[in-house]
């Protein structure tokens, strides 16, 4: 999966929420998230920009084992009104995994998107197959 940036903020603040335990999952190797330098990087600009959070937290998630290298193509994602959106549905599609946010620019399109686009809740209601991995 592909975690997006609003489940670490929302983790951040609250730790027991659906954000926080995919997080958990994600710290005890439960869950793999999948990323790329881009998506990275964009995870600890936002983090550092919120004094509460330590982005030293978050860091020890992105795990070298789980970056994924393939070419991403963000600027065919230009339904997304957020440009800075689209750096994760691209990974998302490049990767074949889904993602996972509470971000509305991003579900408001998820039909457009060929991998599934769930909010933290809905991954535990009904993860997808091989969601253990990826």
């Amino acid at each position: 999966m592909v975690v997006d940036t609003n489940l670490f903020v929302a983790a951040g603040f609250r730790p027991g929420s659906a954000s926080g335990r995919l997080l958990d999952a994600v710290r005890s190797g439960e869950l793999r998230p999948v990323w790329n330098e881009a998506t990275r990087r964009e995870t600890e600009r936002v983090i550092r920009k919120i004094p509460p959070l330590a982005w030293e937290r978050f860091a020890e998630l992105f795990r070298e084992e789980d970056r994924c290298d393939l070419e991403t193509h963000p600027e065919a994602f230009g339904f997304i009104v957020d440009p800075d959106d689209r750096k994760f549905a691209s990974l998302a599609e490049a990767c074949g995994v889904p993602l996972v946010t509470s971000d509305e620019h991003l579900l408001s399109v998820r039909h457009r998107l060929g991998v599934p686009v769930l909010t933290p809740g809905e991954w535990f209601e009904d993860p997808p197959p091989g969601a253990s991995s990826g």
